[in-house]
């Protein structure tokens, strides 16, 4: 099962977090967010990223060029956009040469129908709680509604995936879950991660990689 660890921004916090070799790293540049990059990224830093581990930018609602500005400015492999982005504007992204992941939140009356037209321009899906905030709300949504999903589309899951709920996940191999999401449960405080914790979610995780 991969990993996403999203919401970093310190840099000593990151060269700790390399360590472990997650799958993606996420970065919000999404100024509302207490976890917003600001200037505060190490841009030789995250160019000097291993292959092995993909960097993430987060966008809600951003225009194109200042999404396109970030992308090159940190060598973002992967943009996910956390809005209310319509098909046209990844299909756009997506011709200039961006590689896409789309958040929907979800609830009970969530539409699964409404992918279908974002399905030929994105790379991923990825789905999230519905709440208060685009996204870090700390909180899971009723994983069977993933049984109304056609699975066409291979998807990061996010939402309260903590230490304690991430066994579950591994029991719904038969749906595309390409990464589990992780952000706020793994937290000591805003965009500082529990490196202790995420080594431990790791083991959950990916038990045949971790050496005795």
């Amino acid at each position: 099962m991969r990993l996403k660890i999203c919401g970093m921004r310190d840099a000593e916090n990151i060269r700790q977090l390399l360590a472990l070799q997650p799958d993606y790293m996420g970065f919000i540049f999404y100024e509302k967010s207490s976890r917003f990059v600001a200037d505060q990224l190490d841009e030789d830093l995250l160019r000097s990223f291993p292959k092995s581990t993909r960097k993430v930018g987060v966008f809600v609602n951003a225009t194109q060029s200042y999404i396109l500005d970030m992308v090159k400015k940190y060598s973002l492999d992967y943009v996910q956009l956390h809005g209310e982005e319509l098909p046209d504007f990844c299909k756009n992204l997506k011709f200039k040469g961006v590689n896409i992941i789309k958040a929907f939140a979800l609830d009970n009356s969530f539409n699964f129908g409404k992918l279908h037209n974002y399905k030929p321009h994105c790379d991923f899906f990825l789905f999230d709680t519905k709440g208060e905030q685009a996204g870090g709300n700390g909180i899971t949504f009723d994983w069977s509604l993933l049984r109304r999903y056609d699975n066409e589309k291979p998807f990061f899951l996010a939402g309260g995936i903590s230490l304690e709920n991430a066994a579950q996940v591994l029991e719904m191999r038969t749906l595309k879950i390409h990464a589990i999401d992780v952000n706020s449960k793994f937290e000591i405080a805003p965009a500082l991660k529990d490196i202790d914790k995420i080594a431990e979610l790791i083991k959950i995780l990916k038990p045949e990689e971790v050496e005795l």
